[in-house]
């Protein structure tokens, strides 16, 4: 398994983790499995967040984690926290929010239940989930000392924030900021679009995320890519997908050179780019998740990983 440096720390992490959204799906005993396989593969990272599954992933999680041969320090572990549920809208698997609170009160109270539900005495990290703008980084702060103080939390990170959102947030934090959660991948380009498409007028040349690609190189936060096989926010998967036959043609002619599948293809493309992120995997069948891993042993050539973008429906001016 390749590994990366997380954030700017020296600690070695594995360049795919397992995101947990869908063990709310399993009972157990198939969620001890996961667990186990995913660590015989080399993944030493699991990725969660108190709304997955309305907190019964993290329930499963505990159980699982609690049956399985593994020991505490076999994983990073990592949940997030911030959004406030709408009981109206959110049912089983499909979470929606209501409102964000990164208020002291909800962020400590959300840890306590995250360590609760997962059976476990600490986070390595915590991150906020998504901005809020009524965000007081100072009452942030105040609550990140104070996790960080009574061991519950050791490293912090955000997710979906942009540049200036992390700056504002870090000129109060006695903590580096160390990761952001951003969805990113083969049909989610927009980050390094807009830079391609510089001193351009067209839509590719809109800058919509501040240049958060270049801003977390700088500043040596990793990135974290969710939902990386899927095109929009929750479309689908474009692997296998008719309405992508150009694109699914060249993950195939790559699959075979390279004797993987295209899932392995897709999580190359995104382990190609020089940030050195760490792609998110959100399967719960050991089958596609071992199919997903294998990606990280292949290095893309610089032509192939542009015929990757450029059969994504992507051009250069």
């Amino acid at each position: 398994m390749k590994t990366i440096k997380l954030g700017n720390s020296q600690m070695n992490v594995s360049a795919t983790a397992l995101g947990i959204m869908r063990m709310v799906r399993l009972d157990p005993k198939e969620a001890t499995n996961v667990l186990e396989n995913v660590h015989d593969k080399g993944i030493n990272f699991i990725d969660s967040a108190d709304i997955y599954g309305n907190g019964d992933s993290e329930r499963i999680f505990g159980k699982a984690f609690k049956k399985s041969s593994l020991k505490r320090d076999d994983f990073f572990i990592q949940s997030k926290g911030g959004i406030v549920l709408d009981p109206k809208k959110s049912s089983g698997e499909l979470v929606f929010g209501q409102r964000y609170d990164f208020s002291k009160q909800h962020l400590i109270e959300t840890v306590d239940k995250i360590l609760q539900r997962m059976q476990i005495d600490y986070l390595d990290s915590f991150l906020l989930h998504r901005p809020d703008p009524l965000m007081e980084p100072s009452e942030v702060a105040d609550t990140f000392d104070e996790l960080q103080a009574s061991g519950k939390v050791r490293h912090f990170g955000v997710s979906n924030f942009n540049p200036m959102q992390v700056e504002m947030l870090q000129s109060e934090l006695n903590q580096k900021l160390m990761i952001n959660q951003l969805q990113f991948g083969v049909m989610h380009t927009g980050p390094i679009q807009f830079g391609l498409h510089t001193n351009m007028q067209d839509d590719a040349s809109i800058n919509r995320d501040g240049e958060i690609i270049e801003y977390s190189r700088l500043h040596n936060m990793t990135i974290q890519a969710w939902s990386p096989y899927q095109y929009g926010l929750f479309a689908g998967t474009f692997i296998d997908n008719p309405k992508f036959p150009e694109l699914n043609n060249k993950l195939q002619e790559l699959a075979d050179k390279y004797g993987v599948t295209k899932n392995a293809i897709a999580t190359a493309w995104i382990l190609r780019h020089p940030a050195k992120m760490q792609v998110i995997l959100g399967s719960m069948n050991p089958k596609h998740l071992d199919e997903s891993i294998a990606g990280t042993d292949i290095t893309l050539t610089n032509q192939e990983w542009y015929d990757v973008y450029f059969a994504a429906g992507n051009d250069l001016p």
